[in-house]
Order: structure tokens, then C-alpha cells, then sequence
């Protein structure tokens, strides 16, 4: 396997090519240089590495061309389901998530990308909790309606209500944290009729997560979800600052 420091020239060639939208460049560098699809990014300490698919889905992500730059990858060898080493195992199709890319998600899925591949920053989950936890909401509806597996909080985030009332009629339910754990997901993702819901079945109102010290009220101002704001202040939601936390 080819392993290029991030600062040597075929390396940074490369990347411009990609940021560029170059994608003949890109084509002219893969036929040149045979490794180079697969090749390893390495950052100087040797710590941590990437592909050039995770180039292509690095954050802010939506390069021109994009979704033609990863078809000439994988055409060249890329594969689609590499691993970032590091602190994380995220593939590209994690990153694409998180960047809102919904034309290189696409184009990593019909490249055979496992849509529920694990190993994501948050929680070692799934594509889907990256991109519902950073509210990339276009890429996490892409990824439901290509078959994601969803689970309670992604119903909840994402407000499917049917998929989130299956959850209360069966035999079992969810249990007291993760109905309020959920709610505090609707209120994140601007999820009215969600919370409403999961409020009347016991979601706490103020709850509040052990990843951040916000509440409900706290996740739905930073969303900028003005009605899920009133309609909690209504309710007698607090902040986690009038909570004293």
C-alpha cells in the first residue's frame, strides 16, 4: 500500500485535484501513479491517516464534481468503505454525512458504501447518528429513504412518526432514559408533533445529556426551531443556565 506524508507533492497534487473538481487531473494522476486510489494520507506524526475518499468527503465538503471524483476513484481501486485511523473509524460515507454532501453520499452508495457501516465519532454509530447529531438533515433523509436502519432517536429527530409510535405498541418500551433522551432529539432536530409525543409518554422536560450541558429548550435555540422554543416555554422548559447547571 502507498503511504504519502499529507505534505508530500503527489499527495498535494492530488487534493487540489479533488478540492478543484479536477477530475481529468485527477484521472491523469491515477493512471500515472498505480497505488495511488488506495494510497494512505498520513499526518506528520504519524498518528492519524485517510484516503483520498475521504478527501473528497472532508467537512465543509460539496467540492465541484464531487460525486464524478469518487466514481473515478473507485474505478481506479478506491475502496469505498476505507478507514480513518485515528481517535475515529469513520468511512467517507460518514463524512459525507456530516457534511451534508447528499451527491457524494449518493454516489459512495451506489459505489456499494455499507450504509450502515459503524465506527462513526459519535458513539461509534452509524452514517445516520453523525449526520443526525450534527443536523445534517438532508443527508440523514437521503440515508433513511436508501435503508438506513433507524432506531428510536432517529425517529424522533428526524419526526417519522409511525416509525416512532411502533416503538410504544408493542410488548416492551423504551425505557424512561431513552424516551427522554429521544425527546431531547426532536427538540434538536425542530421535531414538534415528536416531542409532543414523547413528552405525553414521559420524556423529562428538562432532561439533560451526559455529552453536553444543554436541555430540550437549550438544543431547540441553538436549531434556531422558533415553534419548538414557544411551545416549550410553554410547557415550562428551562435553560441549563436557569436550571443552575
Amino acid at each position: 500500500m502507498l503511504v504519502l506524508d499529507t505534505e508530500d507533492p503527489l499527495a498535494v497534487t492530488a487534493v487540489e485535484a479533488i478540492r478543484a473538481g479536477d477530475v481529468a487531473a485527477l484521472r491523469r494522476l491515477l493512471d500515472e501513479q498505480p497505488g495511488l486510489a488506495t494510497a494512505r494520507l498520513v499526518e506528520h506524526d504519524g498518528g492519524m491517516s485517510r484516503t483520498l475518499l475521504h478527501v473528497v468527503t472532508d467537512w465543509p465538503g460539496h467540492y465541484p464534481n464531487g460525486a464524478a471524483t469518487v466514481a473515478a476513484l473507485v474505478q481506479a481501486g478506491a475502496e469505498v468503505d476505507a478507514r480513518f485511523t485515528g481517535p475515529h473509524s469513520e468511512t467517507p460515507l460518514h463524512w459525507a454525512a456530516s457534511s451534508n454532501d447528499v451527491a457524494v453520499l449518493d454516489a459512495l452508495l451506489d459505489a456499494g458504501a455499507q450504509i450502515d457501516a459503524l465506527g462513526a465519532v459519535i458513539g461509534g454509530g452509524t452514517p445516520l447518528d453523525d449526520a443526525t447529531a450534527f443536523a445534517q438533515w438532508e443527508t440523514a433523509r437521503r440515508l433513511v429513504e436508501r435503508g438506513a436502519r433507524t432506531t428510536l432517536w432517529h425517529a424522533a429527530t428526524l419526526g417519522i412518526l409511525d416509525r416512532l409510535e411502533a416503538y410504544f405498541t408493542g410488548p416492551s418500551r423504551p425505557a424512561p432514559a431513552e424516551v427522554s433522551g429521544a425527546f431531547w432529539g426532536a427538540c434538536h432536530g425542530g421535531r414538534q408533533r415528536a416531542a409532543q409525543f414523547l413528552l405525553d409518554h414521559g420524556a423529562g422536560l428538562n432532561w439533560v445529556p451526559d455529552w453536553e450541558n444543554l436541555t430540550p429548550l437549550d438544543a431547540a435555540t441553538r436549531s434556531e426551531a422558533t415553534d419548538v422554543v414557544e411551545w416549550l416555554r410553554a410547557c415550562g422548559a428551562k435553560t441549563a443556565v436557569e436550571l443552575g447547571r
